[in-house]
């Protein structure tokens, strides 16, 4: 009589022969992300093949150096064979990464004030520090520069007769590449910290996870993208929009200068990069909703975009 195993029944026999913990119960949270209960400690297997062995190897290898000089990040376990990646059979191939839970919590739509937000620019000024250090000693080659990534190939999915926000993004997407790069502008980061990306424990310790969509970009970048997504999800209705971004935004800059620098001149390019980040969300609704089954909801979402993107109004 042959036995068949349910995904978790698989997942939790293939992380216990591979990695040296005790796993009694597994949890799926996404298609990719699985929690899994030990007896001592708990953990997260990410089982993908959603980028290359040589994307992730380079990821993890760097992930694991910033929480090894001190920066919120979550560690990945090395398995009995010596490997931070491995492979197993779910039932076809994939890799698996396992990490250590990290602590902490999503904070409720409330919490996020400026006192977090300044902790939040301090830990990202400490994690690009350190990156910048890894990066005169190791290989990032792998890694892709934003503009290859084809969530920014904006013209490929807005569509043509939206001529206003396909002019506007082409004209967006240029000015962002024509900025100086170099190691205090330019260089290795998260690039997806929205808020759901970053847990907080009851001192206020900040861990910063979901690493997988990584890239080179401007450093300044890192910082906008958490400050959009309070504005978009965040912001709890207490008191007028435009103060709590101004102050959320001093906020994680006052963080974020107690740990690095940013050049004055980039600094001037704040809005420009809350806009490619703007065009950028806007573009992913095109890239994965289907747009002859789209829902009140995301026909309303698209409309409140369009009106900001095509009269080319600030959130801040």
């Amino acid at each position: 009589m042959t036995i068949v195993l349910s995904k978790e029944e698989i997942i939790l026999k293939v992380i216990n022969e591979k990695y040296p913990v005790k796993i009694h119960y597994v949890e799926g949270k996404t298609n990719e992300m699985w929690h899994c209960s030990g007896i001592n400690s708990d953990y997260y297997a990410r089982i993908t093949n959603y980028k290359t062995y040589e994307e992730q190897f380079q990821e993890v290898k760097w992930t694991n150096y910033l929480f090894e000089h001190g920066v919120g990040v979550s560690p990945a376990i090395y398995s009995l064979e010596g490997n931070i990646i491995e492979t197993g059979m779910f039932p076809e191939k994939k890799r698996i990464v396992l990490y250590k839970a990290a602590p902490g919590i999503h904070l409720p739509r409330s919490k996020w004030g400026p006192q977090i937000f300044k902790e939040l620019g301090r830990q990202i000024g400490i994690m690009h520090r350190i990156t910048k250090q890894y990066e005169q000693k190791e290989s990032i080659d792998h890694l892709r520069d934003w503009y290859e990534n084809e969530e920014y190939q904006f013209l490929k999915y807005i569509p043509e007769e939206e001529a206003t926000i396909r002019e506007l993004s082409q004209a967006i997407f240029a000015k962002v590449q024509a900025l100086q790069k170099n190691n205090t502008t330019y260089g290795l980061l998260h690039a997806d910290l929205w808020l759901e990306n970053v847990l907080v424990d009851d001192q206020s310790k900040i861990t910063m996870i979901d690493f997988q969509d990584c890239e080179k970009h401007y450093y300044l970048y890192d910082l906008v993208v958490p400050i959009y997504s309070a504005l978009e999800f965040s912001f709890s209705g207490n008191g007028n929009i435009k103060d709590y971004g101004h102050a959320i935004t001093e906020s994680i800059f006052e963080g974020y200068l107690m740990e690095n620098n940013i050049p004055s001149e980039m600094l001037e390019h704040f809005p420009l990069f809350l806009k490619l980040k703007e065009i950028f969300e806007y573009h992913l609704m095109h890239m994965y909703w289907d747009k002859d089954k789209l829902s009140e909801e995301q026909v309303r979402i698209l409309n409140h975009y369009r009106i900001r993107l095509e009269n080319n109004f600030s959130i801040i």
